[in-house]
């Protein structure tokens, strides 16, 4: 079932959420619609018990082309500047920097991923891209700071130097070269991301849906702790949370009866 406005297709298919920009005209641009719509459907994917993992990407062989200063300036559709009066903070969760679900994201980049939208992109737990996509953070080639959290994340994901070179020259790598550092995970014929984003997404989708979500929240939590507290917070997040759970106990006696396991959350 697809739903959304025409800047952002929002598609449920089983346990899956596959998010996909849609401006294709403006390279998939943020414009103040997509905002409030991806603002709505990463809530959606967070609360509802259903959706296990979720799917970003850019219609027509584009990811996104950061913000679109011309819609903004041109104005807001009165439905979205109600929401935003709301909630000022709105258009923030809808780029992931101050609020994530607590289920994973993949993205499936093809094309232009620069500005808001490599930004975007790091707030993303699996990442795949055709392999003539391109990348950059180049705000500062335009006078401009990248507020979507490049400065604070991107060398906490890959080596200080690579975030560096990227945030200060604002340059555009390849692919190839945005594997090679770190920032994304697969490289695949130009075209297909996608398809693989979806793959991935289904082995997540099959495993225990607690267990992922405990899983994620370890990792988010420990990533800056030391180690000794690190592994003491994943003790309160393990053993406590998923082993006295039906799937922990779901899990062990399928591989016994070798057959799939029937995760039922619970």
């Amino acid at each position: 079932m697809t739903e959304g406005s025409p800047d952002l297709l929002v598609e449920r298919d089983g346990h899956v959420l596959t998010v996909t920009m849609n401006r294709p005209e403006a390279r998939n641009a943020f414009s103040p619609d997509m905002l409030l719509r991806a603002a709505d459907a990463w809530k959606l994917l967070d609360e509802d018990p259903e959706l296990r993992v979720g799917i970003l990407t850019g219609a027509e062989g584009c990811f996104c082309s950061g913000m679109d200063l011309k819609a903004l300036a041109g104005g807001m559709p009165e439905d979205v500047q109600e929401r935003w009066s709301e909630d000022p903070d709105m258009h923030w969760k809808a780029l992931l920097r101050h609020f994530r679900p607590s289920k994973p994201i993949v993205a499936a980049v093809e094309g232009y991923c620069v500005a808001g939208g490599t930004e975007i992109l790091q707030a993303t737990e699996i990442r795949v891209a055709g392999d003539t996509a391109e990348f950059a953070i180049a705000e500062v080639q335009r006078g401009l700071f990248p507020l979507g959290g490049s400065t604070v994340r991107l060398q906490r994901q890959i080596a200080f130097t690579n975030a560096a070179d990227l945030l200060l020259t604002g340059r555009r790598i390849s692919a190839e070269e945005a594997k090679a550092i770190g920032l994304i995970g697969h490289v695949v014929p130009a075209g297909s991301a996608l398809e693989k984003a979806r793959e991935l997404a289904d082995l997540v989708a099959a495993n225990g849906p607690l267990a992922v979500k405990a899983v994620l929240k370890s990792m988010r939590e420990t990533a800056d702790l030391p180690i000794a507290e690190a592994l003491a917070h994943e003790m309160t997040i393990g053993e406590p949370i998923i082993f006295n759970t039906k799937d922990a106990k779901e899990g062990p006696r399928a591989f016994a009866e070798k057959r799939p396991p029937v995760f039922t959350g619970e």
